[in-house]
């Protein structure tokens, strides 16, 4: 073999090996960023699940019929996922930071779609009672809109603005906590404007 045939051979094996490592990082870059898009993609779906209105974002759901899985893909990711002993589950979609309307979607042990409640309710807040934990509040209600802590008091507060309807239309629904996760009492407070 000449030293000429055995530099081809050689630049060969090395152009291949480079091709290779080539196409390989841009399979994992392809990979990358298609990763990426996927999430970005993922992200404004949740965006625009978020602040759909509330007739396009339970359109066409029949109970008994609607699958688990058109539940996700029509409303997106759950805020919570409770799942009963049964195999039943309780999907959580609160709207909004300050929204008006927190959904649980109840999915029978088959994975279709049973009941949507909407739980900001005069009925519903009636129903807390002195003694409840705040995971029994939160599975009641839904995720609070906001939360405040009083330290000195010591006291935490979770509020959910709700449509109560009447003079105000608006109003907030609050319950207080003490030290021990317990409610210890409820509240109402107006929407305060124009702040």
């Amino acid at each position: 073999m000449t030293f000429r045939y055995r530099h081809r051979l050689l630049i060969r094996h090395l152009t291949g090996l480079l091709t290779a490592a080539m196409l390989g990082a841009s399979l994992a870059l392809a990979g990358c960023d298609d990763q990426q898009g996927q999430e970005a993609v993922q992200k404004l779906r949740d965006f625009f699940n978020a602040v759909k209105p509330d007739a396009l974002l339970l359109k066409d759901m029949t109970p008994g019929i609607t699958t688990e899985e058109q539940v996700r893909s029509q409303m997106g990711k759950p805020e919570t996922e409770h799942t009963f002993t049964d195999g039943s589950k309780r999907l959580e979609y609160p709207r909004g930071p300050q929204g008006l309307n927190t959904y649980m979607i109840d999915i029978d042990p088959d994975g279709k779609l049973q009941a949507i409640t909407q739980v900001l309710t005069a009925a519903n807040f009636a129903k807390i009672r002195p003694g409840m934990t705040d995971d029994e509040v939160r599975r009641l209600l839904g995720k609070p809109g906001e939360i405040a802590v009083y330290p000195l008091k010591p006291e935490t507060v979770w509020s959910w603005k709700w449509r109560e309807g009447g003079v105000t239309e608006e109003g907030i629904f609050n319950v207080h906590f003490g030290p021990d996760h317990k409610v210890s009492t409820t509240s109402r407070s107006d929407v305060v404007r124009g702040r």
